[in-house]
């Protein structure tokens, strides 16, 4: 949208009720739970007017955070904008009404988001507190993350979500993260591996939970691993192989190995046409074949693939060389004298 003239800049008070009052106005309504959601727009002359109100509005907002004209933002109508943010739950209509923006506007809101969570008052991030309190905001997010239109916007939110200890703990612990574990695979390789107690609990608590099918996490994971995506097979594999040799994880571990379901799957990986996906596969095989307590059933897989697992690491041996090739030849050494 482009403006012959520069609106009237207001107060943050101002700002925040004209925005909420506009995306009440385009349809932001509450439902009988109480939550947020998109119900019916008016049309012509008045959608648009509204629509221009709000995103004069969205700018402003992204100009008190960042500064305007070359100029340092004001800490004092930083604060007092966050402030109202807060008090009139903003970041949650914007959320809620982003299908409805514009492609620039959409950009303007992820751009606030991250201005409002990486604001500090000496040690303290309050928008990160204020999240951590309203976990509805993670969910609404994850939500937008199901929508292809606005899933760039809301995958950047979530991106910076994650980056707060308090905020990743949120997310794993939101049903919705669970069902959607094979799109959010990049989040959940950030959030496992940056978070490492918190993805430890979260493993342990959720490893074979009986509730549904879509909270138990390695049921899930299996689909990735089974993925006919190259991309998604290979990071699943790859962070799965990280994850098992850290030692915060040992207690997942032991019951990964301990099932002879998982080891078939990384068996019949390690077969996989793609030499990468072998290599991630093997380093996975490895936990397998170090564990000093194999269960019967995984033992007695290992002692009939014999010949054909000694041949196969064989050959994969002599096609890498280096620190590759000496691990292999670890395992190598550890396979046959286990079987």
């Amino acid at each position: 949208m482009n403006f012959l003239f520069k609106p009237k800049q207001r107060t943050p008070y101002d700002l925040v009720r004209s925005m909420r009052e506009s995306m009440t106005r385009l349809g932001v309504v509450s439902s009988p739970s109480g939550s947020l959601v998109l119900g019916d727009a008016p049309g012509g002359e008045t959608r648009r007017k509204l629509s221009e109100e709000l995103y004069v509005g969205i700018q402003q907002a992204k100009h008190i955070l960042y500064g305007e004209s070359g100029q340092e933002p004001i800490p004092e109508q930083v604060a007092q904008l966050a402030q109202e943010f807060y008090q009139m739950q903003l970041i949650q209509y914007l959320l809620v009404f982003l299908p409805r923006l514009e492609f620039e506007a959409r950009k303007d809101v992820v751009q606030i988001f991250v201005a409002l969570l990486q604001r500090s008052i000496g040690t303290r991030l309050p928008t990160v507190e204020y999240i951590a309190a309203n976990p509805n905001i993670v969910v609404l997010a994850l939500r937008g993350y199901e929508d292809a239109d606005i899933a760039l916007n809301t995958g950047m939110i979530l991106h910076e979500i994650v980056q707060h200890e308090a905020l990743a703990k949120i997310l794993l612990y939101t049903d919705e993260y669970v069902s959607q574990l094979i799109q959010l695979l990049p989040l959940s390789t950030e959030t496992l591996v940056r978070h490492r107690t918190v993805a430890a609990e979260y493993l342990e608590q959720h490893y074979d939970r009986v509730r549904a099918p879509l909270t138990q996490f390695f049921a899930m994971y299996n689909r990735l691993l089974d993925s006919s995506n190259y991309v998604t097979k290979r990071q699943s594999l790859k962070l799965l192989g990280e994850m098992l040799v850290d030692r915060v994880h040992y207690a997942t571990m032991l019951r990964y190995v301990a099932d002879e379901n998982n080891l078939k799957r990384i068996m019949n990986l390690l077969r996989d046409r793609s030499k990468n996906i072998q290599l991630e596969a093997f380093h996975v095989f490895k936990v397998f074949v170090a564990n000093p307590k194999k269960t019967p059933a995984v033992e007695a897989i290992l002692q009939r693939n014999r010949n054909r697992l000694l041949s196969f690491l064989g050959d994969f041996l002599r096609d890498r060389s280096g620190t590759c090739g000496a691990l292999t030849q670890t395992s190598r050494s550890s396979t046959s004298a286990s079987m």
